[in-house]
């Protein structure tokens, strides 16, 4: 690797990772124990992290609003497979801990991220300006995608407990999926400004 391309790239994000795979092939199939476990917990924050970290840096190249997105792409991807894992263990209270993360998640984005970012922002700043169009556009966006798959569930009849019906499944990710191109076109096309930053 060129010293160039090291200067670019940090060596601690190429190693970080390549050592978490070696880690966690390293105790795949066994039973390790709670300093092990502790560790391959680690190795897997760290990899996170990293993974982030090479999708702020592209974020930052491409520039708003498509870095937003590709911010989004990598922790959405991370949290779907983690989710996917718990649910692929077979445990019965599998598919509850799915939904339960998910309105974790969205609890925490609601009420801790916007709200340490107000708060931050207005130590800092005094007074915060920002684009409410674009706001209001992306939190009802999360309001309609949080009732359909979090709320619905709890009101409909047609099987026990709160799920959809397979029709209903088939419903809610089309409209989820629709829900969300549509935002994506607003951000990136149609309206395109509302979710630039505000220059003074």
């Amino acid at each position: 690797m060129t010293r160039a391309l090291l200067t670019v790239v940090p060596l601690w994000s190429i190693a970080v990772p390549l050592v978490a795979c070696a880690l966690l092939a390293a105790v795949l199939g066994s039973s390790p124990g709670w300093a092990l476990l502790a560790l391959v917990a680690g190795a897997l924050v760290a990899a996170v992290l990293v993974a982030v970290h090479h999708a702020e840096v592209i974020a930052h190249r491409v520039g708003e609003p498509f870095g937003t997105l590709v911010l989004a792409l990598p922790v959405n991807i991370i949290e779907v497979s983690l989710i996917g894992s718990v649910m692929l263990s077979g445990s019965a209270t599998a598919t509850s801990l799915a939904r339960d993360t998910v309105f974790a998640t969205v609890m925490i984005v609601c009420n801790g991220v916007i709200g340490l970012c107000l708060l931050l922002g207005a130590i800092r700043y005094r007074v915060l300006e920002f684009q409410v169009e674009g706001t209001g556009q992306a939190l009802s966006v999360l309001a309609s995608l949080t009732t359909l798959t979090l709320v619905l569930p709890a009101l409909t009849t047609s099987t026990a407990g709160p799920t959809h019906s397979p029709a209903q499944l088939a419903f809610a990710g089309v409209v989820s999926l629709l829900l969300y191109a549509v935002f994506v076109f607003v951000q990136t096309v149609r309206h395109r400004e509302y979710f630039l930053p505000v220059v003074p």
